[in-house]
């Protein structure tokens, strides 16, 4: 069931990445969508471990 508290975003992708993305989320055993989140995440924590944590601000300024 969908969080309604969760951000939703929309992208749009040539076919070719589309097809490739969709390959490796399967051969990982997730969703496209479960897919990149985990590269989201990997990212964010890269960047975080160079450029330290991102603090975020009240949650009222988030929403």
């Amino acid at each position: 069931m969908r969080n309604k508290n969760n951000k939703h975003i929309g992208i749009e992708i040539d076919p070719e990445l589309h097809y490739k993305l969709h390959y490796i989320s399967k051969y990982y055993g997730r969703s496209a969508n479960g897919e990149i989140l985990y590269l989201i995440r990997q990212e964010i924590k890269a960047f975080e471990k160079i450029e330290g944590e991102i603090e975020l601000p009240q949650a009222q300024e988030i929403n």
